[in-house]
């Protein structure tokens, strides 16, 4: 039961919601690069809090949780489906050429690259229709792992006394998502970029605290009781299978384990390492990472602002993680985990340890925090959905000018309508795991191999990126339906192989894309690849062009962020669990990384000509 304190604290923060899209209405309504990219004026440190905080979400981080106490210091591996570690390729590099197109979405970039041709005209299409599926399966996504969370904290029977009408028992968590998506709909439409911003910062600081208390609250627990756990847990290293057996502890886990699909451990991680390798190197997904990195103020500070999402959410969000971890696998007696149906759901692990173990106080705080979590996320990727409905599909079909009102009130629009969709979507989604192994394992899995030619390879054209990202997204959306006791991550070979079909034979079925557009590329963005023909005429053009070289300095860096990063999740799980030794290595292994990447990267930065 929530104590008036609680319920003051989460009131509180809302009403600061409600201050933060009125107070940045004014700077939003100035224009559609004011509403959607904050007028490209706000500093990267800020831009990079708000994009950590938006993937600071709560069905994220129920996953994690769950993933901890069920895996241990393994577990660090696994979100490498996404993969994590594409926030270091964006870092060292991608971002910095994103940035030099000096667009407002992903699809509108996609011009510099294929001109406005058939091919351009093409390849736009399918970009708008990718990022659209994308950013309503997040919504959908977010909006059932907030309902799952509430009912747990409020439950029905102490709100439907109150309501005129009835709410079947399925639908209820769907009545608590309407309800708080509501305030994450109110700020983001009226302060755009600027609103969704300052929000995030907010957020951030408010699980920052509570991640802090809840590391220190099961730090302290690890030291005054006995941890019993697997063989194995502790340890990140694997063999050919993962080889925790949890008979004797915890007999259901081992049903999760098998369930997940993870026990052939080597031959998941070598795959999930090959998928998330290719889709780092296609670059940022049409998303609120993609939005963030177009509103930073120069290439340099988006590189800057893609570095330090790892640095501040890493962390802070793994200490709050190992903190619930550690404080379930201790008093797992407590935890109420059963179902209606009388199964166990792990998912109910980090509710169902809020319930038992915050104080009155902490309670709140923790809950405005995942509230507000959720409501970034929602805010962040619809903020990204409009920018592809209002740039790419309203302004670019209609005729005439276009009025400030007009634009105003297009923004509003797209915004209810996308909401409307995800809500609509959100009934029908079963579970957080599902929706999440769909969008990173196969939808994503459809967008590599265009996304990654499109950088590096001059004969490429848009006829090949459309019908290579057609070639992916059809089996993307089928094969889950036909396979669906496969794990998503599975049929990426198939997405890969079919898309690279698409990919070929789209290209030589068309002639080349314009010389002028692709010299206007390659000149703005300076990408390392296959360039030679275009490179070859800007020499005799300009007789002094210098290609970019990096290409062995900045596999280097990603090498050497991924290790730093990965000690960034580590740290924080060894600190609560109290394992010295391991402690001590990761210190020095994060302190080396640091100087190589101040030497080679940060450094490079400041002399970087953009």
């Amino acid at each position: 039961m929530l104590h008036l304190l609680d319920v003051g604290i989460i009131g509180a923060y809302l009403l600061i919601t409600i201050i933060i899209g009125l107070a940045a209405r004014k700077k939003a309504q100035k224009s559609t690069g004011d509403y959607l990219m904050g007028g490209k004026s706000i500093p990267w440190y800020l831009l990079g809090l708000s994009n950590a905080s938006g993937m600071f979400d709560i069905s994220g981080t129920i996953w994690l949780v769950t993933l901890m106490f069920v895996y241990g210091i393994k577990s660090a591996w696994i979100p490498w489906l996404w993969p994590v570690f594409n926030q270091i390729f964006l870092m060292v590099y991608l971002s910095k050429w994103l940035r030099r197109s000096n667009v407002t979405t992903g699809a509108e970039w996609i011009h510099t690259r294929f001109g406005a041709g058939k091919g351009g005209k093409l390849s736009q299409t399918i970009i708008v229709v990718f990022a659209l599926l994308s950013c309503l399966g997040f919504l959908a996504y977010g909006f059932i792992g907030l309902g799952k969370f509430v009912e747990i904290f409020i439950p029905w029977e102490m709100v439907s006394g109150y309501l005129p009408f009835h709410v079947p028992p399925a639908y209820v968590p769907h009545f608590y998502g309407i309800i708080f998506t509501l305030f994450a709909v109110f700020y983001s439409l009226l302060g755009g970029m600027s609103g969704i911003v300052w929000a995030d910062v907010v957020q951030f600081s408010i699980m920052t605290i509570a991640a802090l208390v809840i590391g220190y609250l099961g730090f302290v627990a690890v030291g005054d009781h006995l941890v019993n756990i697997p063989d194995g847990w502790m340890s990140p290293f694997f063999g050919w299978e993962l080889d925790l057996d949890w008979s004797a502890i915890i007999p259901a886990v081992n049903e999760k384990i098998t369930s997940d699909g993870y026990g052939l451990f080597t031959a998941f991680f070598m795959m999930m390492v090959f998928k998330g390798v290719l889709v780092s190197l296609a670059g940022p997904a049409p998303n609120y990472d993609m939005q963030k990195i177009l509103s930073t103020k120069s290439p340099q500070e988006a590189s800057k602002m893609s570095g330090f999402v790892s640095v501040v959410l890493m962390p802070i969000r793994y200490l709050m993680i190992a903190g619930f971890a550690a404080l379930a696998l201790i008093f797992y007696d407590k935890l109420d985990l059963l179902t209606a149906s009388g199964t166990i759901d792990f998912e109910l692990i980090l509710p169902a340890a809020i319930k038992e173990f915050a104080p009155v106080g902490l309670l709140g705080l923790l809950l405005a925090g995942l509230l507000a979590a959720f409501m970034s996320t929602f805010a962040g990727t619809l903020n990204a959905a409009q920018a592809y409905l209002i740039n790419d599909i309203y302004l670019k079909h209609k005729k005439g000018k276009v009025t400030h009102r007009q634009i105003k009130w297009m923004n509003y629009g797209s915004g209810i309508i996308v909401v409307s969709v995800s809500i609509i979507l959100g009934f029908f989604v079963q579970d957080v795991n599902s929706v999440l192994q769909w969008l990173v394992s196969a939808l994503f899995g459809s967008y590599v191999v265009a996304n990654v030619l499109k950088w590096h390879w001059w004969r490429f054209n848009g006829e090949g990126f459309f019908w290579g990202m057609v070639a992916g997204m059809i089996p993307a959306l089928i094969l889950p339906l036909v396979f669906s006791a496969t794990l998503d991550l599975y049929y990426f070979p198939i997405l890969l192989v079919t898309s690279i079909i698409g990919c070929v034979g789209g290209t030589y079925t068309a002639p080349p894309t314009e010389e002028a557009v692709l010299k206007s590329f390659y000149t703005n963005v300076r990408p390392w690849g296959f360039w030679k023909p275009v490179y070859s005429k800007l020499v005799q053009e300009k007789g002094n062009f210098k290609k970019n070289a990096d290409f062995g300095l900045d596999m280097f860096n990603v090498a050497v962020g991924i290790i730093a990063q990965t000690t960034l999740v580590l740290l924080p799980m060894y600190i609560v669990f109290r394992q010295l030794f391991p402690i001590y290595i990761l210190v020095a292994i994060l302190a080396l990384s640091i100087i190589l990447l101040k030497k080679f990267w940060w450094n490079k930065l400041k002399i970087d000509l953009d």
